[in-house]
């Protein structure tokens, strides 16, 4: 079955795994978060519950996807992190004294 897209099912769920796959190969990086902190994305519901969402990524079977075994282990533990209001207040606070 073809979506008015012309793009299987199929297609967009490889699409949404790889997307999601690099998001969270990407939270591993420090600048990212930095990134991420100073545009107010931390203090943004959808996006929290978006990184709800990728602790999925935490489960064995997915987390052998990712590539290197130092990033997945830093990328799922940053996303974990990130979920904590603790940690978005800490960065916000951090992003406010500059």
């Amino acid at each position: 079955m073809l979506l008015l897209t012309g793009v299987s099912p199929e297609e967009q769920a490889r699409n949404r795994f790889q997307s999601e796959l690099e998001f969270v190969q990407c939270l591993a990086n420090p600048n990212y978060l930095n990134f991420l902190a100073q545009r107010g994305f931390l203090r943004e519901r959808p996006f929290i519950n978006y990184l709800k969402y990728l602790l999925y990524w935490k489960e064995p079977e997915y987390a052998k996807r990712v590539k290197r075994q130092v990033l997945n282990a830093t990328s799922l533990l940053f996303t974990e992190t990130l979920f904590t209001q603790h940690f978005r207040r800490l960065q916000s606070a951090l992003q406010k004294q500059k």
